[in-house]
Order: structure tokens, then sequence, then C-alpha cells
């Protein structure tokens, strides 16, 4: 049954880490392409008032899919965290913890904060840039 309990959060570790990436480059690629976006009609922004109009649009866009992609990777992080505790009370009770270093959870925590760095500063070129272009 220990066995099965340890590929269980195993599994779950996987699963998180792949929730984490689709959140991450999803981000990533949504700032990207509306600072494109942005970047290009700044020039017709300047006339039309429409078109910036479609530029705030694009900010709201990024600025809720960025809060809904941080709150993502901190339940991750958080999910990481009991996950990674409960691996390691199972290896303390089959004296194996030795295997396993526990400042490996501050390593994990460090990572998540740089995640969360690149979605904000990602997210705030993309909104800015344009802006400063018009």
């Amino acid at each position: 049954m220990l066995e099965h309990v340890h590929n269980h959060i195993t599994k779950e570790l996987e699963q998180n880490t792949k929730t984490d990436i689709i959140f991450i480059l999803t981000s990533i690629a949504l700032n990207l392409i509306t600072l494109g976006i942005n970047s290009g009609l700044v020039e017709k922004s300047r006339t039309e008032s429409s078109t910036l109009a479609v530029m705030f649009v694009f900010v709201t866009l990024i600025i809720l899919v960025n809060i809904v992609v941080i709150i993502g990777l901190i339940k991750g992080k958080q999910t990481r965290i009991k996950l990674v505790n409960g691996l390691l009370t199972m290896y303390r009770d089959q004296n194996v913890s030795k295997y396993y270093d526990e400042s490996l959870l501050g390593n994990y925590n460090v990572r998540y904060n740089l995640f969360i760095l690149v979605v904000v500063c990602t997210g705030v070129i993309a909104t800015i840039v344009p802006f400063i272009l018009r």
C-alpha cells in the first residue's frame, strides 16, 4: 500500500509540473503576442479612438490572464510543498529520508517566485511598451 501512495504522490507532482508549464507558457505567449498586436496598432491609435479601445481590451486581457496564472502558480507552489512534505514524512517513517535533501523545498520556492516574476515582467512590458510608443 505504501508503494501505491508513493506512486500516487509522484504522479501528482508530475501533473503539478505539467500544469505549471502550461500556465507559464500560456502567459508568456499571450504577453508577447499582445505586445506585438498593440505595438502594431500604435500608429492607428493616434487617429482612431476605436483602435485605442482595442488596445485597452488587450491590456485588460493581459491583466486578467496574468492574475489567473499567478494564482495558479501560487496554488501549484502550495500543492508541491504539501506533496513533497508528504513524501518526506513517508521517507522518515521508512528511514530513507537521508536520500532526499529537504533544502529542495527552498529551491522550489525560489523557482516558483522566479516564474511569477517572469510572468509579471512580461505582462508589464506587454502593457506599457505600446503606450510608450504611442
